[in-house]
């Protein structure tokens, strides 16, 4: 069991859980199951992550629910298969953490390489002007876009949101 499945087994017997540093407080209405006390302590430190809010303002619980939210949608309203619709929700989150998650850099230096303009190779902003600019040469982008994926599929795997292919 993982521990977004602890979570919610928590949730659905009534408990509530609050983060208080690395730790967890509960509180319920009746005394929890044995099952999923022993669960939550297995579990912990998942839980703790996934109920913390990161810099992007989001938990790991919010992209759990947008990851099922997204691939629901895509099964059930588009027909897709469940893996198909959970490949589509995945790439949907990468796309939202990079939105979440912007990268900016001053004009003048390449992000990627740290060069400035060159003749041949302008700098070219990326981004919107409401979250800021980086600058890079057209040469620098698909290393630099590829590594910020990858940086995305990092903190999604981190909550156990991962790309699943079919067995």
């Amino acid at each position: 069991m993982s521990a977004f499945q602890t979570l919610k087994a928590a949730r659905d017997a009534g408990i509530r859980i609050v983060v208080d540093g690395d730790a967890i407080a509960l509180d319920a209405d009746a005394a929890p199951p044995a099952a999923v006390l022993n669960l939550l302590s297995r579990h912990k430190a998942g839980v703790v992550a996934l109920l913390r809010t990161g810099s992007d303002g989001w938990s790991g619980e919010d992209w759990w629910c947008l990851f099922d939210e997204r691939a629901g949608i895509a099964e059930f309203d588009g027909g897709l298969p469940r893996t198909s619709a959970e490949a589509r929700a995945f790439a949907c989150c990468v796309v939202e953490w990079l939105n979440r998650n912007p990268v900016r850099s001053p004009p003048g230096r390449c992000r990627g390489c740290g060069a400035g303009e060159q003749a041949h190779d302008k700098l070219l902003p990326f981004g919107t002007e409401q979250t800021g600019h980086t600058w890079l040469h057209s040469r620098c982008w698909p290393a630099w876009r590829a590594s910020r994926e990858a940086e995305a599929v990092a903190v999604l795997s981190a909550f156990g949101i991962c790309m699943r292919t079919s067995s």
